[in-house]
């Protein structure tokens, strides 16, 4: 079977998807074309538009068709509380949980200077005009516990700071419904300095 033609151009370019394996790839390629053309073609259009009319919110830089995203539009949020998330999927997956009401901001990555990635490559200019004007009350970080994220935090807390913005990090440690001989030492290091009281 000839990998370079159409079919193997398919599966190449499904495997650009992450955890999409050349197997897992030729696996959808042949579901594709042999039980769903409908639901490929579908796909492909859609694609195609997202492509072309998806851009990024002018307020919290998420993903959006139009210049204002749905939330930052929505006048029952409290635009004095935002929450500081490293990319788009972090917004899908917090508001889905139904606990924030605020408004958010999306840095599209993390600080990680050997990569060349400082506060202009994250958008914190922008975050910095937002708090001279003096309507935010508070910064909720929510961005990962890695090394890069902990700066990240650390960085936009001195930020916030400047301002006197109230800024906290969200906690991190054992999930719920988890079993401590499964935790790793540096989340459960995570889960006894983030202790609270009941």
């Amino acid at each position: 079977m000839q990998k370079n033609g159409l079919l193997g151009q398919l599966i190449q370019g499904l495997c650009c998807l992450p955890g999409v394996g050349p197997k897992t790839a030729q696996r959808m390629a042949f579901q594709l074309l042999q039980h769903n053309r409908n639901g490929a073609r579908l796909l492909a259009e859609t694609l195609l538009r997202a492509i072309d009319e998806i851009g990024y919110c002018r307020e919290c830089r998420t993903l959006t068709e139009d210049s204002l995203c749905g939330i930052c539009a929505d006048s029952s949020r409290d635009s004095s509380l935002i929450c500081i998330v490293e990319n788009p999927a972090d917004v899908w997956i917090i508001d889905q949980a139904a606990v924030f009401k605020g408004r958010y901001f999306v840095l599209h990555g993390r600080l990680s200077p050997l990569d060349g990635i400082g506060p202009d490559e994250l958008g914190l200019d922008i975050l910095e005009q937002r708090l001279a004007t003096g309507s935010v009350n508070e910064l909720i970080l929510a961005t990962s516990s890695t090394v890069e994220g902990e700066a990240t935090a650390y960085f936009i807390g001195e930020l916030a700071g400047k301002y006197h913005v109230q800024a906290s990090r969200i906690a991190h440690g054992v999930p719920m419904g988890g079993e401590l001989e499964f935790i790793d030492s540096g989340t459960l290091s995570h889960a006894f300095n983030g202790r609270k009281q009941i």
